[in-house]
C-alpha cells in the first residue's frame, strides 16, 4: 500500500484529481494492485473501476486490450469472478499506458505466537 495516499483518500477526492495529478494517478493503481496481491480482490477490482474511469474509460480500455467494454465493466463489477489472466491484462496495459512498471518486493515481518505447549 502507498503510505502517501491510503485507500480511504482516493474515496475522499474526487476523480478529476486524477486527470490532472499523475502521482495521485500512479498511487491510484498501485493501490488496485497492492489490494490484489493482498487477497483484497473487491478493493482491487473497485480501484482499478475508478482509475479507469478517471483516466482512459472503458471504451478506450475496451479497444485497446481487444475486449468488450461490457466484459470489462462485468469482470470489475462486485460481482463479477475474472479470469486471473484477464484480470492481470488490465494492469498490465494501464500501466505502459501511465509510463510506470509497478513491481514487487518482499518484506519480512515476524510472525508472532501465542501458542504454547
Amino acid at each position: 500500500m502507498s503510505p502517501a495516499f491510503p485507500t480511504y483518500f482516493f474515496y475522499q477526492r474526487p476523480p478529476f484529481h486524477a486527470k490532472r495529478d499523475s502521482a495521485y494517478r500512479e498511487a491510484m493503481l498501485t493501490e488496485a494492485v497492492d489490494s490484489f496481491l493482498s487477497g483484497d480482490v473487491e478493493v482491487g477490482k473497485a480501484m482499478l473501476r475508478d482509475y479507469i474511469n478517471a483516466t482512459i474509460g472503458f471504451e478506450a480500455l475496451s479497444r485497446q486490450i481487444g475486449k468488450p467494454s461490457k466484459s470489462l465493466h462485468r469482470m470489475l463489477s462486485p460481482s463479477g469472478n475474472p479470469k486471473t489472466s484477464n484480470l492481470f491484462e488490465i494492469p498490465r496495459f494501464l500501466q505502459h499506458n501511465e509510463g510506470v512498471e509497478l513491481v514487487v518486493t518482499t518484506r519480512h515481518h515476524t510472525l508472532t505466537s501465542t501458542f504454547s505447549l
